[in-house]
């Protein structure tokens, strides 16, 4: 889906949301596991309001944050550290195949305490921007401490309820499925799980903390998606300012000043080469991948969002060529708009 002030609203579909077991077309109310978009769509939104209402700080340490004692070499680890992926932390570690339990909601705390106490660092927090799904884990955690609600809830108060009603959720395994599985766009044929997945959160470690955490287990459709969107760059420009103040979007929209980084505050910067937002879009842009095959970008200097959703890992994750064609994409969408 692509929205541009001057042109409008654009949405096309093509395809099937799944191959197997039969063929399923897909639609515009395809609902779609929308992965790593957890992070900005739900955990960085969540946090952005937080922050705008003083409840959390950008500066506070991880200490202060989850209210525990933390390791010395994690202490001067900070929440804006976390959220621009300079905390030090590795990217991922397979959490699901680590404990001989039966995946539940009771796996966060086992998972955070092996985050907080035995994970070594990659590197001096602050220093060096490590993508980190980890990190996010733990911003899951500081968001529950500061509200004494779940993340998921959170969103669902705070946006999700009376933005985007029925559009935008987070899977939990605890809770019977909102929506019969026809409606999903199926992912992997996992291994793990000796099934190919569908209606159900494809992130292994996802699945095993309860179905969510702050970096994956977020659901939702193409409209949902560009709701938020919009809602986010109107506040940026100055056009709206209900939901948070424009500067604190400015803000968390900034690419931060670590050496090598391109992250800002929960999103991505386009790179200097070989981005995926493709050749045309602004160095005043930011978006995110999600690994199932979802993107979003926002050139926010030419009021452009371009939305992309696939089920790109179905049935397997081997098929990688998504990775030329979001650019090429991109790259078209500028160029049919005459804005390249």
């Amino acid at each position: 889906m692509v929205w541009q002030r001057e042109w409008g609203t654009f949405a096309e579909t093509v395809g099937y949301r799944a191959l197997e077991p039969e063929l399923s077309p897909m639609n515009e109310e395809t609902i779609f596991d929308l992965a790593s978009l957890t992070k900005p769509l739900a955990t960085s939104l969540v946090v952005m309001e937080l922050v705008d209402s003083k409840r959390l700080k950008l500066s506070q340490a991880l200490e202060d944050l989850i209210g525990q004692e933390v390791p010395k070499e994690k202490m001067p680890i900070t929440l804006k550290d976390l959220m621009a992926h300079q905390s030090g932390l590795p990217p991922w570690r397979p959490f699901y195949k680590m404990f001989p339990h039966t995946p539940s909601e009771g796996m966060k705390k086992k998972v955070r305490e092996w985050i907080l106490y035995s994970c070594p660092l990659g590197c001096e927090p602050g220093t060096k921007a490590i993508y980190s799904d980890l990190g996010f884990m733990l911003l899951e955690w500081a968001v529950e401490v500061a509200t004494g609600q779940t993340l998921a809830a959170n969103a669902r108060s705070r946006f999700y309820q009376s933005l985007t009603p029925d559009t935008m959720f987070f899977y939990q395994r605890s809770a019977p499925l909102k929506y019969e599985s026809e409606r999903f766009a199926a992912t992997e044929r996992c291994q793990w799980r000796q099934q190919v997945i569908r209606g159900v959160v494809h992130d292994e470690n996802a699945y095993a903390m309860g179905g969510y955490s702050g970096h994956a287990g977020l659901f939702g459709t193409v409209h949902g998606i560009l709701c938020l969107a919009l809602l986010l760059m109107e506040h940026y420009l100055g056009q709206r300012s209900d939901w948070v103040k424009p500067r604190t979007v400015q803000e968390f929209f900034s690419r931060q000043q670590t050496e090598g980084s391109t992250w800002a505050l929960g999103w991505d910067t386009p790179s200097e080469g070989g981005s995926s937002s493709g050749r045309y879009f602004s160095q005043k842009s930011v978006g995110h991948l999600g690994f199932t095959g979802c993107s979003l970008w926002m050139d926010l200097e030419r009021a452009l969002i371009v939305v992309l959703l696939t089920n790109r890992v179905h049935p397997t994750r081997q098929n990688e060529k998504i990775k030329g064609f979001r650019p090429l994409l991109h790259d078209l969408v500028v160029e049919e708009l005459g804005l390249s």
